[in-house]
């Protein structure tokens, strides 16, 4: 007997649970919806379900399931209802491990939004072997991290080697615009991470290496990112050097980029090195701001955003990203892609990228065989192709 729901997004009453239900309710009506996605909110009360699904203006019939996943006998009712479960619940750390052994173990599909690298790896350990043989294909981090990175190096790869018969080994990630805030969750899940690494010395080793998502395998040096530098590669403005600045989600995002790697074979080679930063302009000035932005330690802060709080929807609208990858051979050959998002990266953008990363897993990845995966080698061109048509998303070779 088929599962009644296709997806089943878990938290939906929370801040950004209720944005992705938001968009599924515009963009995939579950009366008649060109995709035939059968789709339902998941929370812990009926009753906050029903209460989100007015706000939003979702329609009065639209699914409500109980997913308390504390209590066994809902998370085991769960499993039997739907082919894939959306979660925005985190700390994924303190309210996932649950979740993803059940789906593993249940062949039900799984998308998050986690930005934990070594909760990731764990979850890599403990259950990749499970849903390899359940067919359950589980993928981590589909939201601002790290779909326009970890996708925007994908793009690049194609476009180099169509145009120079060859992978670049080395790839710079660029972050040129931003505006728009980090999500509560991205700041919760930080601080769950240093109170784990407080306990467990093997998650500060993982969070040191921007290989700890490919066990067995280590790579070539990587370049650190964390200090303000010059970056020769972006050439001079009026005859001064651009500076670029630590970018605080380098690193996650460069864990997943050398997962989706290691996960396409090593199409990119064994000697691939990848780095991203956020550039911060010429001269003086840029330097100035460059040291400001190594500086700020607000992420981890208590005067952040919390789990549930976010901008306005004026805010969210008004934001936007821009992000350059810049790839380079031994024999200096050079291709560029820009990846930009419409809405602010941690709310507006996130929503839709994990609405449509569900949506593309169940209908373009037919062929994908269950395991833990990233977006690249999972859903590739295919996800590309769905976030230009419907989430605000552009990928274009600048040259």
């Amino acid at each position: 007997m088929s599962a009644p729901f296709d997806i089943v997004i878990h938290g939906a009453t929370g801040f950004t649970g209720r944005l992705v239900a938001e968009y599924m309710a515009q963009r995939y009506p579950n009366a008649g919806n060109p995709e035939g996605i059968r789709w339902a909110m998941g929370g812990r009360s009926a009753d906050k379900l029903a209460v989100v699904r007015d706000e939003i203006g979702a329609p009065a019939d639209t699914p409500l399931v109980v997913t308390d996943l504390a209590d066994p006998a809902s998370l085991s009712a769960l499993m039997s209802c739907t082919r894939l479960v959306l979660t925005t619940v985190g700390p994924y750390q303190l309210y996932g491990n649950e979740l993803v052994a059940a789906c593993a173990a249940s062949g039900v599909h799984y998308v998050d939004l986690c930005g934990e690298p070594a909760w990731m790896r764990l979850m890599i350990e403990a259950h990749e072997a499970t849903a390899k043989k359940s067919g359950a294909r589980i993928v981590f981090s589909c939201g601002f991290d790290s779909i326009p990175f970890d996708l925007g190096v994908f793009h690049l790869q194609e476009a180099f080697r169509a145009k120079y018969g060859h992978a670049a080994p080395r790839v710079r990630g660029r972050v040129r615009k931003m505006k728009g805030t980090f999500s509560g969750g991205t700041a919760a899940s930080l601080k769950a991470t240093m109170a784990a690494a407080a306990k467990d010395p093997r998650v500060l080793d993982w969070l040191r290496t921007p290989f700890a998502l490919t066990p067995g395998f280590t790579g070539p040096k990587q370049p650190s990112g964390n200090k303000p530098m010059v970056d020769e590669a972006l050439g001079a403005v009026n005859g001064e050097g651009v500076w670029c600045a630590p970018f605080v989600m380098a690193a996650i995002n460069t864990k997943n980029v050398h997962r989706s790697n290691a996960l396409l074979g090593h199409a990119w080679g064994t000697d691939f090195v990848y780095d991203e930063m956020l550039i911060t302009g010429p001269g003086a000035r840029g330097e100035q701001i460059a040291q400001h932005v190594a500086a700020d330690k607000s992420l981890g802060g208590e005067g952040g955003p919390k789990p549930g709080e976010g901008p306005s929807k004026e805010e969210r609208e008004s934001g936007f990203y821009d992000v350059l990858f810049l790839g380079e051979d031994a024999q200096g050959q050079r291709l560029s892609v820009g990846v930009s998002g419409d809405k602010d990266p941690g709310y507006g953008s996130t929503s839709k990228m994990i609405a449509e990363s569900a949506v593309c897993l169940l209908k373009d990845a037919g062929a994908l065989p269950g395991g833990i995966w990233t977006t690249a080698p999972a859903m590739g061109a295919a996800l590309i192709a769905r976030l230009q048509a419907n989430a605000g998303l552009r990928f274009g070779v600048e040259g």
